[in-house]
């Protein structure tokens, strides 16, 4: 028996020396993008493809850095704005979209110079903003309830679909039929017509509370709701709107996406970690936590370059920076 406990630990030690290795982590970080003097807050994110552009929304530094992402530096910085949350970018007419908190005001810029077209005073707290695909519509978040529908051709604010309290995140469903909106204030997950902005159902949260982060699983039909009380996953059927699985994650959750290719849930949390969840025939799993840094709770997964993007705040162990990290297998 003695001699086999040998031979056990002896090829235990040389596995990995022959070329035996534990399997690749399901997220790897693969670069630090620096985004040099910028302090406080980060928020929200949107993308470029066509110029391989990331667009930083500053809030404590009152600024959206524009991240050349195949050089891996600062563009451009746009200054002089008040606390901005949420931004898009809207390709047909090359012109991003910043929402500003402080003012309530949503300001327009047009690409390649960054140029300030205009700027739609919407209200208190601006916040996430949406591209409506299906409709050619911009929709904002803002105020003590209400998304505010923006037409891009005229730039000119064309409707308001009222909510019971402050919009979160917000997500159209797998058809752009429906809106599902993380309203935390209320607190409530509510359903609207895309069209009429009618409610057309609510969620049920079951107890949990602070529901600021939400994905929609288009294959699956599925909706993903982050909670930071308690810190859970709560997961819907888009179509009927029932329960199909819950399960714990990490703590203060802000974005959370999906990774349609890979089955799997990426959610980033303000405590400092990435939760990475996989899909099971009952629900997910959670099957790594990747450290990061506290408060580095936002993020954006773009699948077409297959890489999550997370905002890092400056501390006094780390400078603001964008870390860059490649799904594994």
């Amino acid at each position: 028996m003695k001699r086999v406990t040998m031979l056990a630990a002896l090829v235990g030690l040389l596995l990995p020396a022959a070329g035996w290795a534990e399997d690749p982590a399901p997220l790897v970080l693969e670069a630090k993008i620096p985004l040099g003097a910028v302090a406080g807050r980060i928020d929200h994110f949107a993308f470029d493809p066509d110029r391989q552009l990331l667009f930083v929304a500053e809030l404590g530094n009152d600024s959206v850095g524009i991240v050349d992402l195949k050089e891996r530096k600062v563009l451009h910085r746009i200054t002089g704005l008040s606390e901005p949350q949420g931004v898009a970018y809207h390709p047909a007419t090359t012109t991003l979209y910043v929402a500003n908190a402080g003012d309530g005001s949503l300001r327009l810029y047009q690409a390649p110079a960054f140029t300030l077209l205009g700027t739609i005073a919407l209200g208190a707290d601006a916040d996430n903003i949406r591209l409506d695909p299906w409709r050619n519509r911009i929709i904002v978040g803002y105020g003590k309830g209400g998304l505010a529908v923006i037409d891009p051709a005229s730039r000119r604010k064309i409707a308001d679909m009222p909510l019971a309290g402050h919009p979160e995140s917000f997500q159209f469903d797998e058809t752009g039929s429906r809106i599902f909106v993380n309203v935390p204030d209320a607190p409530q997950i509510v359903a609207l017509d895309a069209v009429s902005g009618r409610p057309v159902s609510i969620l049920e949260n079951a107890g949990a509370s602070a529901n600021f982060a939400m994905a929609v699983d288009a294959d699956a039909h599925r909706v993903v709701i982050a909670f930071r009380n308690p810190a859970r996953l709560v997961v819907f059927a888009t179509a009927t709107g029932t329960r199909e699985a819950s399960l714990e994650t990490c703590r203060d959750a802000d974005d959370v996406f999906v990774d349609a290719r890979r089955r799997r849930l990426y959610v980033s949390c303000g405590e400092g970690v990435i939760d990475v969840l996989a899909q099971t025939s009952s629900g997910y799993e959670r099957i790594a936590r990747i450290p990061t840094v506290a408060g580095a709770r936002t993020s954006l997964f773009v699948p077409a370059n297959d890489r999550l993007y997370l905002g890092v705040r400056a501390t006094a162990a780390e400078p603001a920076a964008i870390w860059v990290f490649r799904p594994g297998p």
